[in-house]
Formats: C-alpha cells, structure tokens, sequence
C-alpha cells in the first residue's frame, strides 16, 4: 500500500508562496476553503506541497490573494507590497459594501488629484 507522495520542491514553493499570501492577508485556512469550494484538509495540503492544484485553482488564488498568477509560479521573485497597502487591505475587509466603495471613490480621487502643489515660501 502506497502513502501519501512527497511532495516536490516545485509544490513545496507553490504551498509556501500560497501560505505567505493567506497569511499576510489574515486569512484562515478555513475562510480559504470556504472561498475556494475546498476542504480546509486540502488548503493545508496544497501549502505543504502535498496537493498538486489545477489551473484553475491557481486562477481562483490569485484573484483571492491580489497576487499575479506568475507570483505563484514562480515566475517573479518577489510580488512588492508595504505594509501601508497591506494595513489597508486588511482594514477595508472589515467595512460594509458601501463604506469599500466609498473607501474605492476616495482612492480613485487621490490617484486622479496628482501631487498636491508645493507652498510658497513667503
């Protein structure tokens, strides 16, 4: 009788960069299997690179985590976030519908202001 397959380093670098993605969004592994139509069994699975994941899973992550496909793929090292955007997103999660578009119209706002102009020295 045959167990469970190691897991290769290629699935082991997929369930980590997915892991760090749940976590840094505050996200349970739970929550995660609620989204994704999964068991919470095989969220934790996929992140110890003891599951492989379709491609259409790794779509549904991506979108779930606001992270590139590619990210997970390996095919870009480092998907650059602050803490500031995090702190956001993480706030946001917690408003009602019509406070995040709210919250979405003021961003949009401050992007489409530009640099506020310098004083003058007087």
């Amino acid at each position: 009788m045959r167990g469970a397959p190691e897991p290769d380093a290629e699935g082991v670098n997929l369930g980590c960069r997915l892991r760090s993605s749940r976590e840094f969004l505050g996200l349970s592994q739970e929550e995660v299997a609620e989204h994704m139509g999964l068991s919470r069994p095989a969220i934790s699975n996929v992140e110890a690179g003891k599951r492989k994941v379709s491609t259409d899973e790794l779509r549904r992550f991506s979108e779930l985590y606001r992270r590139p496909y590619e990210y997970f793929l390996g095919e870009v090292s480092e998907f650059p976030e602050d803490e500031t955007t995090g702190a956001l997103f993480r706030a946001a999660r917690e408003l009602s519908e019509g406070d995040k578009a709210q919250v979405l119209r003021f961003a949009e706002f401050l992007r489409n202001a530009g640099t506020p102009p310098k004083p003058k020295d007087d």
